[in-house]
């Protein structure tokens, strides 16, 4: 049986961030017509990321949210 593929998480996605980050700092004659693929890439990534912070961050809120109101119920 082979394992179903998923999308990218935010680790792999961070990853090519950081990788891409590091590529525009260290290359000293960067091609610019890699810079398109790369800037496309790069801003993908960035979306993922971003999703994932958000959904992580409003799942955080209404854990917390309910935790409040569970809390009043109990005083």
């Amino acid at each position: 049986m082979s394992k179903a593929k998923t999308a990218p998480g935010f680790n792999d996605n961070f990853l090519i961030l950081q990788r891409n980050a590091e590529r525009l700092r260290e290359e000293k004659d960067l091609d610019i017509d890699s810079l398109v693929p790369l800037v496309e890439e790069s801003a993908r990534a960035y979306q993922v990321c971003k999703a994932r912070i958000e959904a992580v961050k409003q799942a955080l809120e209404a854990h917390l949210q309910s935790g409040d109101s569970s809390e009043n119920m109990t005083e």
